[in-house]
């Protein structure tokens, strides 16, 4: 048995959720059995999708759920060799045994920091991927919205449609966030959606338009781009963040689906394991060259994760928020 630690969930949040209703537990953790591993966390990621879980999916006073990447410190199993990098559904246990069964192990490209590989070459930048090209079915040229532009999925978004010659208009709710997309990222035009009103502004900012929105916001961005959408347009959703803490804008718009025979569709990243080799190709390329630019925001400490979780609910976060555990 080695000592380790666990982030529970204590007790389901009222709204956005607060540090008292997480717990950092000590535990226990066995040796490697016969076909077992024994895997370290490295890095933990904190995304949107899991606040929705909380309500109800995340089982009370067990490991919270989520993935991330570790390394192999024992294996009595043939599939993998002791330092082996792998990727992993674990959830948020410092040292964790496993049969092996969602575990993969990670090739990692040495040109590459091992942070990438849960963003834009990981889940977030599938999701992004496959979201806009295969659900929103973008073809080159054409004219998009981007919500959340500066976050993790977002920015892979936008920085995809750029790369297909598009006409990209992106929100943010922050000015260094609208600055890093307007003078880094090189979007057409950018939307402090906490500065403006978000309406006007994506009226005056998409004058041909909008061919596909992407959404990850709901609520008043879905009201104010349905107007704008095109004939035949597309809405890949994502997610809806303003909604996961109960409350947010209704949308009036709805109707503007009929008239303009809009296509909205949502999706999850594992619509899209048939990309992959694809995606992972494509990625690395355009990261090496500097075509896709990231950001990140790493909390350090394996007791942070609570925090960095709720912070992406108040914009703490630029880009992909990560727990970093150890090297």
């Amino acid at each position: 048995m080695t000592a380790t630690r666990h982030i529970h969930l204590a007790r389901r949040p009222k709204g956005v959720p607060v540090l008292d209703d997480f717990a950092l537990v000590a535990a226990d953790c066995p040796d490697a059995g016969e076909g077992e591993i024994q895997v370290a966390a490295l890095i933990m990621s904190v995304d949107p999708y899991m606040r929705p879980r909380l309500d109800a999916d995340q089982p009370l006073d067990v490991p919270l759920l989520g993935g991330g990447i570790g390394r192999v410190v024992q294996s009595r199993n043939p599939k993998f060799k002791e330092g082996d990098l792998v990727r992993h559904g674990a959830g948020f246990q410092e040292l964790f045994v496993s049969s092996g069964r969602g575990v993969q192990v990670l090739n990692r490209d040495p040109a590459l920091p091992l942070s990438v590989y849960m963003h834009a070459l990981g889940g977030t930048g599938i999701t992004a991927y496959g979201g806009l090209l295969e659900t929103g079915a973008l073809k080159d040229g054409e004219q998009v919205f981007v919500s959340t532009a500066a976050g993790a999925v977002g920015s892979v978004v936008a920085q995809i449609a750029k790369i297909k010659g598009c006409y990209v208009v992106g929100s943010t709710g922050a000015e260094d966030k609208a600055a890093w997309l307007r003078d880094e990222v090189g979007l057409d035009a950018v939307i402090n959606y906490k500065a403006q009103p978000l309406a006007e502004a994506l009226a005056a900012a998409t004058p041909k338009g909008i061919d596909v929105y992407f959404e990850n916001v709901g609520g008043g961005h879905l009201d104010a781009a349905l107007p704008r959408m095109n004939v035949r347009g597309r809405i890949p959703v994502c997610g809806m963040i303003s909604t996961y803490n109960g409350g947010g804008d209704g949308v009036r718009n709805l109707f503007s689906l009929i008239y303009g025979r809009i296509r909205m569709e949502g999706f999850v990243a594992s619509d899209f394991g048939h990309l992959n080799a694809a995606f992972v190709d494509d990625m690395t390329g355009w990261l090496k060259s500097g075509q896709v630019k990231y950001q990140e925001t790493v909390l350090e400490g394996f007791d942070r994760a609570p925090e960095g979780l709720i912070g992406l609910f108040s914009g703490a976060n630029s880009g992909k928020m990560l727990i970093h555990i150890a090297d």
